[in-house]
């Protein structure tokens, strides 16, 4: 894979640490726009990158590259990814993927029209975590019960309160706690169980009608998914699957986990205890699962990008690409019942 990175910003930098040694791709171009160049230029020195463009039309012209990972603001992500694949490159869109379902639908529909791949870059889809949470999940039984958990006082929170709206508290740019840290809660319950059924979304607003947290609840058949993102406020983050023989559980930042335990009933073994409380304690099996250590987040999902592309997987992006799609579809309803416009 050839990749050119578009935009300057935090999420840019991680990106480009977390690229640096992976083999199979070759960073060949950034894009600033003019008032950024001098970042540009200095990420060029750091890690040795060809091209640098200011005018992002120049660059899908002129550029070596055959994939673009956008990394901007999140309104800007439907425009830049729509130039790109018209343009003839892969893309790799980060979270989230687009402000409407609209928009996602018809990113698709380019991407399989043109033989394209167009990811978003949702890191816990490509972790060995999500696949051994869905390796035992069978063994819990009917399920019963999702909960999730993600948040963490922001570090524009403040700026907020003050009375600035930066970025990630603005809805014009698609900003607020559901897109951006809930989104990943959503991705881990839209990969194991499918769309649901429907959807709640009881945020907590801020003055400018901006969701600084808020509990989404996703309706399946036979149980819930509970969904808690905060912006606002901090908390241990968790996912604990619960089924009538067992649960699963993550504990810790969502986005970044470290590893899951998956509890669950021995069949072999039909010996049960009451316990001081009433319950009962069934005979069971514990596994716990710590990924290899990789030396940044990002790593994984950038080698199954370049794995994709390289060997023309159309039906594992497909499968990607459909939980996308379905996932923006959960934020507009969600983001729509409550009332917050964009």
């Amino acid at each position: 894979m050839k990749l050119a990175f578009i935009g300057t910003g935090k999420i840019i930098a991680e990106a480009l640490y977390a690229v640096k040694s992976i083999e199979e791709i070759d960073i060949t171009a950034i894009f600033a726009r003019p008032h950024s160049r001098d970042k540009a230029e200095s990420f060029a020195r750091k890690y040795d990158i060809p091209e640098i463009f200011t005018d992002y039309d120049e660059l899908l012209k002129e550029t070596k590259a055959d994939t673009v990972y956008i990394g901007l603001i999140n309104s800007a992500h439907y425009a830049y990814a729509k130039n790109a694949l018209l343009a003839g490159k892969h893309v790799i869109l980060e979270k989230p993927f687009t402000g409407f379902a609209n928009e996602a639908k018809e990113l698709r529909d380019i991407a399989e029209e043109k033989k394209l791949f167009i990811f978003e870059a949702v890191t816990v889809l490509h972790s060995p975590v999500i696949k051994a949470m869905e390796k035992n999940i069978d063994k819990l039984g009917p399920v019963k019960m999702a909960m999730c958990n993600y948040s963490q006082y922001s570090s524009r929170y403040d700026e907020y309160l003050a009375g600035e709206i930066p970025h990630a508290f603005n809805p014009e740019y698609y900003g607020g706690a559901l897109y951006d840290i809930n989104v990943y809660n959503i991705h881990y319950c839209v990969w194991l169980f499918g769309a649901p059924k429907d959807v709640e979304y009881y945020p907590n607003l801020g003055p400018n009608g901006i969701d600084t947290s808020g509990t989404l609840i996703m309706k399946y058949d036979g149980f819930s998914a509970v969904c808690t993102g905060a912006k606002d406020s901090d908390s241990p983050g968790y996912i604990s699957l619960q089924g009538e023989k067992g649960w699963i559980k993550l504990d810790g930042k969502p986005n970044s986990a470290q590893g899951v335990v998956s509890h669950y009933i021995d069949e072999s073994n039909p010996n049960t205890v009451k316990d001081a409380s009433g319950g009962t304690t069934r005979a069971s099996i514990e596994e716990h699962f710590e990924p290899p250590q990789e030396y940044h987040r990002m790593v994984g999902e950038f080698k199954e990008f370049a794995e994709i592309i390289d060997k023309k997987d159309y039906e594992r992006a497909a499968k990607f690409l459909a939980e996308t799609v379905t996932v923006v579809e959960v934020l507009e309803k969600a983001r729509s019942k409550a009332g917050i416009k964009f």
